[in-house]
């Protein structure tokens, strides 16, 4: 099974996260979400729109229940 390509963490959102408190809520979510913001925000050609998807994740974070404006439970437990 081919694995998606690792996105590196830009140092300005490793910034914001710390700035906001979030690091920690980063770090809890799964690899493939913290991967996933990270190339979402990468791939934006405007910086206003990087902006935008950053200032999202970052409310995602806070908040806990979102992820890519998808209700997210914070994982299944198994029975």
């Amino acid at each position: 099974m081919p694995k998606r390509e690792t996105n590196p963490m830009p140092p300005d959102v490793r910034e914001a996260l710390d700035a906001h408190g979030l690091m920690a809520a980063y770090d809890a979510r799964p690899p493939y979400q913290r991967n996933d913001y990270l190339g979402w925000i990468g791939r934006a050609r405007q910086e206003a729109t990087r902006r935008k998807r950053l200032d999202q994740m970052l409310s995602e974070l806070r908040g806990g229940k979102k992820y890519m404006n998808m209700d997210w439970s914070g994982g299944r437990t198994r029975d």
